[in-house]
């Protein structure tokens, strides 16, 4: 563990207020820290970690990254700002008390501008080390006084984004043998798919890993598909609940969905083009910043002082944040993903 950390200064594009990076660790691992705005508070944003092919790989993910914080916390209404964390190393061996005491110290230097939290590769239990060393942390365990897992927020969040939806395209939202493709099944799909089996809703599901489509069938009833197969379902709603960048060029005409509408970060692989190909093809497509933004919803509780069953009853605001994006996207004629970004950035340039 570094006694003396130091801060190396790292060249921010125009729009950033601060881009840092820092060694950590007994093996030196490198962290970077960016913070995008904080006109409307201290920014706040997960610390992800993973093993990029290379420094710039890493700068541009922690770039992207904390730019989507900064339009998730406006568009949720949160007095928050946007940031994100990096870590370059493999979550499944690298980790280490000396790593997160080092993270702790680095984000404690920047005084209060940022606050982690948990993100891929991370955990509730990896915070609990960082705020060893800061005060500045949130995502942690419920009897350490955190909110806990934030994913059943973040479905919660999701159920009622796709209600809006069905409203906004169908007239109702009644979920009642809907068709719905869920493509991932991590914490966050899953439960998602339990909410929707729960009143009524048709799962179909896909995951990498065959024993929680097994899960899902037995449970939910789902009909399990595969991995590629998903994207044509005959379905109402496309749920994208794992990696980002999946609707596409090439995935776009394939489906057959009038709605998407899921938790996954970052699902246009080109925000402007990927949008604009979905509402030529008539398809809704629900800003994943908007949707999504009940895990952030969450773990901002521990910062702002709600506890975990308000943060399920907030993020029932997604409802209204949706239909509100989609009737500016109608009137302004424009795609949902740039009314979703306006609406962000009216929030903060009018604070």
């Amino acid at each position: 563990m570094s006694d003396n950390l130091f801060l190396n200064s790292e060249k921010k594009p125009l729009g950033y207020e601060t881009l840092v990076s820092a060694k950590l660790g007994k093996n030196s691992l490198l962290g970077i820290i960016a913070i995008h705005n904080t006109n409307l508070g201290p920014a706040l944003g997960g610390c992800r970690m993973f093993p990029y092919k290379s420094k710039e790989n890493a700068i541009f993910d922690v770039l992207r990254l904390s730019r989507g914080m900064t339009h998730k916390a406006a568009v949720a209404g949160l007095p928050l700002g946007g940031g994100k964390a990096v870590i370059i190393g493999d979550p499944s061996k690298d980790k280490s008390p000396s790593l997160w005491h080092d993270f702790g110290k680095m984000i404690q230097l920047l005084a209060g501008k940022y606050i982690t939290a948990e993100d891929v590769g991370t955990s509730l239990e990896d915070m609990v080390e960082v705020k060893k060393e800061t005060k500045y942390v949130t995502g942690l365990p419920e009897e350490k006084g955190g909110n806990g897992d934030p994913s059943p927020v973040t479905a919660n969040g999701v159920y009622w984004g796709i209600k809006a939806s069905l409203k906004y395209v169908f007239g109702n939202e009644k979920i009642k043998n809907k068709k719905f493709a869920i493509q991932g099944l991590g914490k966050v799909g899953f439960s998602l798919a339990e909410l929707l089996a729960k009143d009524e809703g048709r799962p179909y599901v896909a995951d990498i890993d065959n024993e929680k489509v097994e899960k899902c069938e037995k449970e939910f009833s789902a009909i399990p598909m595969d991995i590629e197969e998903i994207y044509s379902a005959p379905v109402d709603v496309f749920s994208p609940s794992a990696l980002g960048a999946i609707i596409n060029q090439e995935t776009i005409p394939n489906l057959k969905c009038k709605i998407i509408a899921g938790p996954a970060n970052n699902q246009l692989a080109d925000e402007n083009r990927d949008a604009k190909l979905l509402e030529d093809s008539q398809i809704l497509y629900a800003p994943d910043f908007a949707i999504n933004s009940g895990g952030l919803i969450n773990v901002a509780g521990e910062v702002l002082g709600y506890n975990k069953n308000q943060a399920i009853k907030r993020s029932k605001k997604v409802y209204h944040i949706l239909l509100k994006i989609y009737n500016m996207a109608k009137e302004r004629k424009i795609t949902t993903a740039k009314a979703a970004i306006k609406l962000a950035e009216e929030r903060i340039n009018n604070y």
